[in-house]
């Protein structure tokens, strides 16, 4: 039973089950030996993580003396651009203040042609897909915590602001015009001024994750939550992650506009600011869904596709669009 009330959009992708990922048997015997030994005991059991859409090693890795690790991997010769998202995610998680719903880093290793880091183990799981409204409650309680915690950005951390870090998806609308004659030319208009203007509306002093799927939650049994994959945060508007961790809940039926109404975050936020930001999204996800499917993450198209078809019926609610 789920707690949707619209039909959700169909999907056939395996949630938690989408990542092809680098396992701790596949890591050089001696870096092995280094993460053991800052790990203080020997690794006899590594449980793979397999959600998500990184090729990189992420796994729970269990200590002889019974202790439990998260550790992540990734070869910066074969794998550079994610080890060097994992040298970024353990800067910016070394920076976090105690009170971000975030694992805390416990060590880096950055050698020998590997990036390997260590975060605090989380007992928890990933939110239920479908989404149910509790499990929804819980992540927005938890980034309602983060954007007090997080604002104004903690000092030293030197990040993007929203608008440097995504000002390009608003090119985007070029490739939805090329691609999507069932839109219409004044749908069209639309869609590019709002992803224009979102670059605007979304500017502020809050650390914004931008990442936040049930992919990068963990549910503790206590009902917090902890946000997970801090690899690429920027500065921007504190609304902004509660309005993008509503795609994945409005595809699967869940009342989002509701959520858009009664959240403190977005109760302030004009409707159009809140499109806008939609609008890029939807021009981002048009121009993925059509790239070629990577080896390395053979559902990472699928998943951007059904947020782009999530986004678009969205919108066309919203705006009005045919």
């Amino acid at each position: 039973m789920t707690d949707a009330v619209r039909p959700p959009v169909p999907t056939r992708i395996p949630h938690g089950r989408t990542a092809r990922r680098l396992q701790w048997a596949h890591l050089p015997p001696l870096l092995r030996r280094s993460v053991e030994g800052r790990l203080g005991t020997t690794v006899v059991e590594a449980r793979s993580q397999d959600a998500g859409f990184t090729p990189g090693m992420a796994a729970v890795l269990v200590g002889a003396d019974g202790t439990r690790h998260f550790v992540k991997a990734a070869s910066v010769a074969a794998q550079r651009t994610f080890a060097e998202a994992y040298r970024e995610e353990a800067r910016k998680l070394a920076a976090l203040p105690p009170a971000a719903p975030a694992a805390p880093l416990r060590w880096v290793l950055d050698e020998d042609g590997w990036v390997v880091l260590c975060t605090a183990y989380v007992e928890g799981r990933a939110p239920a897909r479908p989404w149910r409204q509790p499990e929804l409650d819980a992540l927005l309680d938890a980034l309602g915590a983060a954007s007090t915690a997080l604002t104004p950005v903690p000092p030293g951390l030197a990040v993007a602001t929203f608008a440097e870090e995504f000002g390009a998806l608003r090119g985007h609308w070029d490739h939805v015009r090329a691609t999507r004659p069932d839109l219409s030319p004044a749908t069209l208009d639309d869609g590019a001024h709002l992803a224009a203007l979102a670059l605007e509306v979304t500017a502020g002093d809050t650390l914004v994750h931008t990442d936040v799927r049930d992919d990068n939650v963990l549910l503790r049994a206590d009902g917090s939550a902890v946000l997970c994959d801090w690899n690429w945060p920027v500065r921007g508007a504190a609304w902004v992650d509660t309005a993008m961790a509503l795609v994945g809940p409005r595809g699967d039926g869940l009342d989002v506009e509701g959520v858009l109404a009664a959240r403190p975050l977005l109760t302030g936020v004009p409707a159009e600011h809140v499109d806008a930001l939609l609008a890029l999204l939807l021009g981002y996800f048009c121009h993925a869904a059509d790239q070629p499917v990577p080896p390395t993450s053979p559902h990472l198209r699928a998943a951007q596709a059904w947020q782009r078809d999530v986004v678009l019926d969205w919108l066309r609610e919203r705006r009005g669009w045919a």
